[in-house]
């Protein structure tokens, strides 16, 4: 097991990239390389800082890969406001998204200030 799958932060931050992804499939045909695609591409890169992050030597190198990490779900949750106001998601989804991305970015500060206790 890797040292960035013992943490929770790491697995939710998985499942908000697969529900972001459940989100955006319903997106307009022509927005596949515009905010579908930014927003999948922010998602992912929340877990793969994570794990880029823990694999670093010092707890203060990951944690700033954790405020990378934190810079992505910040994309997210803007992109996702677009994406409602655009008519692409509904209302409940965007809220989905917003909770969930609350959560982890909780998850994100709590790790990064234990790391850098």
């Amino acid at each position: 097991m890797f040292r960035f799958e013992k943490f929770d932060v790491w697995k939710n931050s998985a499942d908000f990239a697969n529900l972001v992804y459940r989100i955006t499939a319903r997106f307009p045909a022509d927005e596949r390389f515009g905010l579908t695609s930014q927003m999948r591409r922010a998602s992912v890169s929340i877990s793969s800082n994570i794990a880029e992050g823990s694999s670093r030597a010092s707890d203060t190198d990951f944690a700033r890969f954790l405020q990378i990490a934190y810079g992505s779900l910040m994309e997210v949750v803007s992109q996702a406001m677009i994406a409602e106001k655009q008519g692409f998601i509904e209302d409940q989804s965007y809220r989905e998204i917003y909770s969930n991305a609350e959560e982890v970015g909780r998850m994100l500060s709590g790790l990064k200030a234990r790391l850098l206790k």
